[in-house]
């Protein structure tokens, strides 16, 4: 069995470690350090469908196909009330996140430049698909929405 909470902290630390980021999931993430929310830009990751194979009597590995949404977040700048968030930024952040994710190795060479890594399973396919931007006027918050589709089996 694939376990999708195993499969949500990859797919997180993968956005941090693309991004250069915070990333929290299904909420803003906070700093350790002071207990207070990451100012943006920050990534929100939710854990959509997640679709699994337990095996067969003749192939005893498991499968499964799990979809996250990733909602890349421009917003004001903390103590500057004039200041909003800007499309280039999500954008940017977004752009970050889906190349990172998605990026083949340039040799050509099998699988993905950067590492999806969860315990016992092997990710050997990835589609994104944009899911468009919103924005908050009231907020002055902007964002920019990638939908991740990972293709799943236990190691061998």
């Amino acid at each position: 069995m694939i376990q999708r909470q195993l499969v949500t902290k990859g797919v997180a630390q993968l956005l941090v470690t693309v991004t250069g980021k915070p990333v929290g999931v299904g909420k803003v993430p906070i700093n350790p350090a002071t207990g207070q929310p990451y100012p943006p830009p920050y990534t929100l990751l939710y854990p959509l469908d997640h679709n699994s194979t337990d095996g067969t009597l003749a192939d005893r590995g498991a499968a499964a196909v799990s979809t996250y949404q990733a909602t890349f977040v421009s917003g004001p700048t903390p103590g500057q009330a004039t200041s909003a968030g800007m499309v280039e930024q999500a954008e940017w952040l977004a752009d970050k996140g889906r190349t990172g994710i998605m990026a083949r190795p340039a040799d050509g060479g099998p699988g993905y430049l950067n590492a999806l890594t969860i315990p016992g399973v092997n990710c050997f396919y990835r589609e994104a698909f944009d899911a468009g931007a919103t924005s908050d006027q009231n907020d002055a918050i902007m964002t920019t929405v990638i939908r991740f589709r990972l293709y799943l089996e236990t190691a061998a």
